[in-house]
């Protein structure tokens, strides 16, 4: 089947030739949309020590070495609610490429080869609920999908856990945050989201999905309406992460 699926992909490049997002290569049999085998073998994790509780690499490779639960300066100054995040890889191209024509060029055969670039072994054994950061209908409507609940569902089909999509709501349009000031950032957020059902979150253990972490505002601000809503943990998983 593999063989076939080749075969299929080199004629529909010939009749409509497609060039390599990353290099403008023209592309054959490649499996990734829009991307050619190399460019796509360029997505590298983020190596190196991160910061416990945002994962936030640390510049010195020795961070860690006789504090292995430190923190970085940003965490211990204003404390996150939530307990922990982690993100796989650093927001450079190709995947910076790649989550731009998926989230803003609507290129969403991307997501089953960006759902597979997801690790679970550093991810906690308990988990209870999964959840993407939600979008507001407006923005859905401009959009016609959440990247965010796209990324979750392929992250679901291993993890087997429950998929919780219009629990966490977001009440504001809001503009970017990247546009903002720290300060700005937290009242353009402040009381955006909100959890339609209590009960469903009380108590549990809930990993929140994004595409990106940025500045971290907008997942401390849902992981806040989770907590108040009774939840007992909740860990945040990006594929990506901005780095300074």
């Amino acid at each position: 089947m593999q063989g076939l699926a080749d075969v299929l992909r080199r004629l529909l490049h010939i009749v409509l030739p497609v060039e390599c997002a990353g290099c403008g290569v023209a592309l054959s049999n490649d499996p990734v949309p829009f991307f050619c085998r190399s460019c796509w073998a360029d997505i590298s994790p983020i190596d190196g020590p991160v910061c416990r509780r945002c994962g936030r690499p640390f510049a010195s490779p020795v961070a860690l070495t006789f504090s292995p639960d430190h923190s970085c300066g940003s965490c211990r100054k204003n404390h996150p609610a939530y307990t922990s995040a982690w993100s796989l890889y650093p927001y450079t191209p190709p995947l910076r490429d790649a989550l731009c024509l998926f989230k803003y060029r609507g290129k969403v055969a991307l997501a089953e080869a960006l759902g597979r670039l997801w690790r679970t072994s550093a991810l906690p054994q308990q988990l209870d609920l999964l959840m993407p950061v939600p979008i507001h209908p407006s923005r859905l409507r401009e959009r016609e999908f959440n990247q965010s609940l796209l990324l979750a569902d392929q992250l679901n089909r291993r993890l087997q856990i429950p998929l919780s999509f219009d629990n966490l709501v977001r009440l504001r349009f809001t503009v970017p945050q990247t546009e903002l000031t720290r300060s700005a950032r937290l009242k353009n957020l402040r009381r955006a989201f909100a959890v339609r059902r209590p009960d469903e979150v009380r108590e549990k253990r809930i990993l929140l999905i994004d595409d990106v972490f940025t500045t971290g505002t907008t997942v401390n601000e849902c992981a806040q309406t989770l907590r108040k809503a009774g939840a007992a943990d909740v860990y945040v998983y990006t594929l990506a992460r901005t780095l300074e």
